[in-house]
This record gives C-alpha cells, structure tokens and sequence, in this order.
C-alpha cells in the first residue's frame, strides 16, 4: 500500500517559488507522471515527496501516516519513506558486477546471503539482464545500465518508486524498449510509482493518470486519455499531442440550446449537453476551435457539402504516416494521415473534419466549453 496526500505545499529557493500551494493525491496502485516544461516544479516534487528536499509549508500523508508538516518542522528522514529512486545519471558503482550493484542495499540492511541472492535473481529476471548478473557496468549498453540500476530500485520491494527522467539519456529505440519494459513492471508488481518527465509520449503511453504542471502551479489531473481529449485549458492542449494540436479562432453564439460557431472550417452547431458546465448559456464570444491533426480527413475531391477547400503548404511523408501542412485562407493547420502520400505544394485538396471531436475553448479565459465526445 501506498497512497500520498500532498497538501498546501510551498518551496522556494530564495524568492524563486518553485511549488505553489501544491494539492495532489498519488492512489495506491498509480502510475503517475509528473509533466511540464523545465523549471515547472516536477522534480522539486519528487524531491520533496523522498525527503531530498523540505517544503517551507504543508504537509504530505504516505498511507495516512504524516511523513511532512512543515509548521511542526516534522520532515521524516527518506529511510523511513520506504521508497526507492532512479535518477537521469545510473549512479552504478563500476567496481561492481551487476549483481552486486542490485545486491549493494540488501547487503547495508544485512539481509540473508540466501534471500539476496533469491531478490536479486528475481529483480534481474523482472528487467530480463538475469545473462549480465556478472558483468561489470563498463561492459553494458545504455539501456542496459538503466535496467541495472531500475533493477536496484526494485529489488528491496519499496511501496514507492520515485522516476526522474530515467530515460533522457537513452537513445529513441532504447526509450521505446524502456517504456515497454517500465509498462510491464508496474503491471506485474502493483508497485506505486511517481515518474518525472517532460516528454508528453512518454508520459501518455505509460500513467495511468498525468499531473500536468505550469511555474509551480498544477494545471490538471487526469487519466492519460481524458487529458488527451479533454484538456481543460488552451496550455494543456497545447502541450499535449505530437504533432501539435490546431488552434482557429472563430465566433460564437450561444443559447440554451448550444453553441453555433462561424469561420474559416465553416458553421458549426454544438448541442449544450456537449458543453461544459460552466460555459456562457447566452450571447456572442470569441473562441477558438482544437483540432487534432488525426481528427482531420484529407482527399483530392469534394466527397460533402461541409468539405474545406485547402491549399497544401507542405507534404512531409514519414514512411508510416504523413504530415501535411495545408492553409484555409490565412490559417495553417497540420493533418496526420496514416501511410504514406505525396503532396505538392500549391495542390488544392478538400478537408473533412469530425466535428464532434473538435474541442472549444472560450478565447478571453483559454477555458474548455465544448468536449470532444
């Protein structure tokens, strides 16, 4: 078991505020990604969470028991956390072999010869290096150190295991192998994990929720998914999604019946009970459309009435899937298509857009008003 309640936490370094006011419950059983840019406070998250760092206020339950209460000066020392971190760097000991590398702090604890060897067996078999046991670091790959050293994270069986960008280092094929292998750890062990990036594929294909932070603050909350489709605000489209979302302003009228919205993709009607809670119920804004870049078919004839005519900007062919840059009179927007095509620039081409997918959001506070359903 392993739930942690942050609550009101504050850091600083001098005047820089580096958490603000911090509220974040990690379930027993998470695998949460901690996600933003550099210097939005994820790894100072992580820190505070293992002891490393102390919050100047708040306090953090591990399992309902107060490990921090910055008013009370309480701070429990990292050993009394049970928790276990990887960091960028493999911090392996190159005089050792892997075994004893994973074996080093069952050995501190005086643990059995018999039960280490039973651990770090299992631990190795889990990160399939079992064949490397009596190498030394120097002779391993990058991946291969970096299951070594996950390898000695998991072996003392903590109830959190603490990530900070473990896989920044590798290369793109060893970061895919690592997700993989990250995936099926978590599965396979329940073990709660808190994992730090700033790499948005990483973070989607991996948690099982994504706590998405902006200078300090935590912007939302979600399962991978629902923060996908759903983001709550115009940063959190923004960031998420590779290629990037289109964003195209337009107006809008709403009623108690919905929302009606004219402009460059066309007129667009949205009934209410796809709109937030919160959107307007009446007059005219400013908002801007979301528009995934798989969410827009692209063909070389008109095949319906609501087809947008476009002119191709660019065509970028990536073997499985193509981008192609289009424009609808002074507005560019990315479409993904699966497979490989060839456009030219200048071609003309017609765009089918699944409108019910598009998200709204209100211009004037970046807010979400209309889901993707």
């Amino acid at each position: 078991m392993s739930k942690i309640e942050l609550k009101g936490v504050n850091k600083f370094y001098g005047k820089n505020h580096v958490l603000k006011d911090l509220n974040l419950t990690i379930e027993d059983g998470d695998f949460m990604t901690l996600l933003g840019p550099s210097g939005c406070g994820k790894t100072t998250t992580l820190r505070v969470v293992s002891g490393l760092e102390k919050p100047q206020s708040g306090c953090i339950h591990m399992d309902g028991k107060e490990i921090v209460n910055a008013a009370e000066a309480y701070f429990a020392p990292p050993a009394q956390r049970n928790l276990n971190l990887v960091f960028q760097s493999y911090a392996l000991w190159p005089h050792m072999t892997v075994f004893d590398n994973v074996a080093f702090g069952l050995k501190i604890h005086k643990v059995s010869a018999d039960e280490i060897k039973k651990k770090v067996e299992m631990a190795l078999n889990r990160m399939q290096i079992s064949e490397f046991a009596k190498r030394y670091p120097g002779e391993l790959s990058g991946g291969q150190q970096q299951r070594v050293a996950i390898a000695r994270a998991i072996v003392s069986e903590p109830r959190l295991l603490l990530l900070d960008e473990p896989l920044s280092n590798l290369d793109a094929k060893l970061r895919v192998d690592m997700r993989s292998e990250l995936k099926r750890l978590h599965h396979e062990t329940g073990t709660t994990i808190i994992y730090v990036t700033h790499d948005q594929v990483e973070a989607l294909t991996m948690s099982t929720k994504i706590a998405l932070f902006r200078k300090g603050e935590l912007v939302q909350v979600a399962p991978p998914l629902e923060l996908y489709d759903n983001p709550k605000n115009l940063y959190v489209a923004d960031f998420i999604g590779n290629p990037s979302i289109n964003f195209v302003k337009c107006k809008a009228k709403l009623s108690d019946a919905g929302m009606a919205v004219s402009g460059v993709l066309g007129n667009m009607e949205f009934s209410r009970a796809d709109m937030t809670p919160d959107a307007p119920r009446s007059g005219e804004c400013d908002v801007t459309l979301g528009v995934r870049p798989e969410q827009i078919t692209i063909q070389r004839e008109r095949t319906s009435p609501t087809d947008v005519e476009a002119r191709v900007y660019s065509g970028m062919p990536a073997g499985s899937e193509t981008l192609v840059s289009v424009k609808v009179g002074d507005v560019l927007l990315t479409v993904k298509e699966i497979g490989s095509s060839r456009y030219s620039s200048d071609d003309t081409v017609y765009l089918s857009i699944h409108r019910q997918k598009i998200n709204v959001f209100d211009t004037a506070s970046e807010e979400l008003i209309k889901y993707c359903v």
